[in-house]
């Protein structure tokens, strides 16, 4: 396994759109630690997969590099780089049995041959294909052409680093969470480094141990699942997490507090003002969010309420913004309500970044 290190990467798919600042990857400065298991997060177009290309060496960076340890493998092949890497789609030999395809890595690697079958039996245990073993790949489902790729790339042991780009969006949905769950097991027992590309905040949440959330070229937070939740450095990680996402404000400050919609929100202590010019809001979760009798917090308009069983959301207005409260299924909803927010779960951004507290 290998301490990754991207060193201040920045790309552009062409000169010219270099020139004109248009980077698919702004810069991106950071480290995936060895035996790590990491999830890089965001929408469509957000430099995800450009990330990962990069590391496994598909891509050469236009400015920086990509240090295994301490080794520069910036112009290395994927080859060289001794990663396996396993895509959106599956990409196995059609014309192998499921065995063999799992065997061929192996093979190539010289690995002796009651190792190679050792390894194979349990890997196709792991993916639930023992059944199928001697049966060519061309006539298999497309979730179980992927299992056999995600199969190839799990069955080395000697690899620098196993990649997934978005690994299990041919998967049958009854077949994710015990896939997410084997890898979680593997991960666990060999202390692979991994780096898995999602958009899907629940694949990221399960899977890693720690999240790399990018938006618009940038990484604009790495952090457990937990700090996403209660800290999201930027506002972009607020709404994107959760669900539904964060209440972000527009307020001004005024000694201490914060200015919602002309309501007045005391601010956790430690919390500093902003600098001139910038735009400040305030962000807090549903989960911290409670509706109280009208008169005994911040005047709302409740416009519904959806009940998904467990609980309900409450969709309301505080004055011109949307506001969303999470409550119990059987918890009371005043039909005149104002909202309370949980102090401590209160967070300020300026210029879309969280404003630290002293």
């Amino acid at each position: 396994m290998a301490r990754i290190r991207l060193d201040h990467i920045r790309h552009a798919y062409s000169p010219e759109l270099a020139k004109a600042n248009n980077y698919a990857l702004r810069e991106v400065d950071t480290a995936f630690e060895d035996g790590g298991a990491y999830a890089l997060l965001g929408p469509s177009g957000c430099g995800k997969t450009t990330l990962l290309n990069i590391i496994s060496g598909l891509l050469t960076p236009s400015e920086g590099h990509v240090r295994f340890d301490d080794r520069d493998v910036t112009m290395m092949s994927p080859e060289a780089r001794n990663i396996a890497q396993v895509f959106q789609f599956p990409v196995i030999y059609d014309t192998m049995t499921v065995r063999e395809n799992l065997a061929f890595p192996l093979k190539n690697r010289k690995v002796p041959k009651a190792e190679i079958e050792t390894r194979v039996a349990d890997m196709l245990g792991r993916i639930g294909l023992e059944a199928k073993a001697d049966r060519k790949a061309r006539g298999l489902t497309a979730d179980e052409k992927q299992k056999i790729s995600l199969g190839r790339g799990l069955v080395r042991s000697d690899v620098a680093a196993i990649l997934f780009d978005e690994p299990l969006t041919v998967i049958d949905p009854h077949m994710k969470w015990q896939l997410r769950s084997e890898l979680k097991k593997l991960h666990r027992e060999f202390q692979m480094t991994m780096v898995y590309v999602t958009h899907d905040q629940t694949e990221a949440l399960t899977f890693a141990d720690k999240v790399v959330v990018m938006y618009a070229g940038e990484v604009v937070q790495i952090g457990t699942p937990e700090e996403l939740f209660e800290r999201p450095k930027h506002t972009f990680v607020g709404y994107f997490i959760g669900s539904p996402g964060m209440n972000v404000l527009p307020c001004s400050l005024d000694d201490g507090a914060a200015i919602v919609s002309g309501a007045r929100v005391p601010l956790p202590a430690g919390v500093a003002g902003r600098r001139p010019g910038q735009t400040t809001e305030l962000g807090i979760r549903p989960e911290f969010v409670t509706l109280v009798p009208r008169g005994q917090g911040i005047p709302i308009a409740i416009e519904k309420v959806e009940d998904i069983g467990s609980e309900r959301i409450v969709r309301a207005r505080l004055g011109d913004n949307p506001l969303s409260a999470i409550m119990s299924e059987d918890a009371s909803i005043p039909a005149e309500a104002d909202a309370a927010f949980a102090p401590d779960a209160l967070n300020l951004y300026a210029d879309s970044w969280l404003v630290e507290r002293s």
